[in-house]
Formats: C-alpha cells, sequence, structure tokens
C-alpha cells in the first residue's frame, strides 16, 4: 500500500489538488490523506464551487487542518510522500521555518525530517528574492519545488489538459506514472 498525503493551500489552482485526489483514487493500493487549509477550502470554492466535504470524498482519509495529533502528524505513521497542490507562498514560507501551526504544515515538517519526498506545486508569479531564496532552503532539506507550469508540446485543447499534464508530472515525481501521460517524444 501506497501512503499519499495531498495538502491543499490556499494558492489559486485548487484544481490541482483535487485532480491529483481523482487520479490517485484509481489507482490501486493507494491510499490518501487530504488536508484543506482554510484559505484552501474558501479558494477552492470560489475557483470550482467544490466544497470541504467534496474534497473530503476524494479522499481515503480526511483531516481537520486543525487535527495537529492525526497521525501523519507524526513520523512514525509510515507515509510514502507528501504534494502540496497548490502550495501558496505563505505554506511554503511556513514549511521552510518550521512552523507547525496547522497539521498540513506539521505534516510536511514531518515529511522533511523523516527524509521522506515532499513535492510543492508552488502557486506564485512573478517570484521575488525572498521567495527564490526560501525554495532554495527547501530544495536544500530535500523538497521538490514543482510549480505547476504548462507545457504546449502536448498540443493541450483545454484548461483540462493543461491541468492534467501538471498533474500527470507530480505523479511522474510520485512514482506512479499515469497511463495517459503525453511524453515527449523528441523533434
Amino acid at each position: 500500500m501506497t501512503r499519499i498525503i495531498v495538502g491543499i493551500s490556499g494558492a489559486s489552482g485548487s484544481i490541482y489538488g483535487v485532480r491529483l485526489l481523482e487520479k490517485l483514487a484509481r489507482l490501486p493500493d493507494v491510499e490518501t490523506h487530504a488536508v484543506l487549509s482554510r484559505p484552501g477550502e474558501k479558494t477552492l470554492f470560489h475557483e470550482t464551487g467544490l466544497s470541504a466535504k467534496d474534497i473530503k470524498s476524494l479522499a481515503t482519509h480526511w483531516h481537520f487542518i486543525e487535527a495537529i495529533g492525526a497521525p501523519i502528524a507524526s513520523g512514525s505513521y509510515p507515509i510514502d510522500a507528501m504534494v502540496v497542490a497548490p502550495c501558496s507562498v505563505h505554506t511554503m514560507s511556513a514549511i521552510a521555518a518550521g512552523i507547525a501551526s496547522n497539521l498540513l504544515v506539521r505534516a510536511a515538517d514531518v515529511t522533511l525530517k523523516e527524509r521522506r519526498p515532499l513535492i510543492l506545486a508552488v502557486r506564485e508569479s512573478p517570484l521575488h528574492l525572498g521567495h527564490l531564496r526560501t525554495m532554495v532552503s527547501l530544495a536544500e532539506m530535500g523538497a521538490v519545488i514543482a510549480p505547476p507550469l504548462p507545457a504546449f508540446y502536448t498540443k493541450p485543447e483545454n484548461v483540462d489538459d493543461l491541468v492534467d499534464h501538471s498533474v500527470n508530472r507530480i505523479l511522474d515525481l510520485l512514482g506512479l506514472p499515469p497511463g495517459d501521460a503525453h511524453r515527449w517524444d523528441g523533434v
């Protein structure tokens, strides 16, 4: 059984977390643990019309953001990886500073300290020097910074194609390659 934590923070792009949970739910032997920040909940509803209840139904396990005693808050609980998609600069900065004031940041902190894969789909542009230094700091700690960026060699026909490409790249990073991913095959 592969256990993946999916955090959704307040950055624009909540569809990335939703689509990731949908794709992970289709994979055999994958268990998901979802955590949604309060700003993430508001952004999710604003952008998609979905509620926390909708996200809860996509995950194997749902954890309230305030539930700091949840299993995923402990290094002794076996998790294979964590993804924060989208990852706000606020959440990214809290993770980098080790400010574990909620379950999403605490789970990311535990993921780093246990040397497990942590993938951050940072959603911000433009970036100032502080953002870039924070990303460098996280990369030095072992996190993978994977901003959701479009690829046009895939010949996307709609927004869903763009979202799927970024989510498929995240699945590749998790070692769970999706069968429907469009691959670059050279020129």
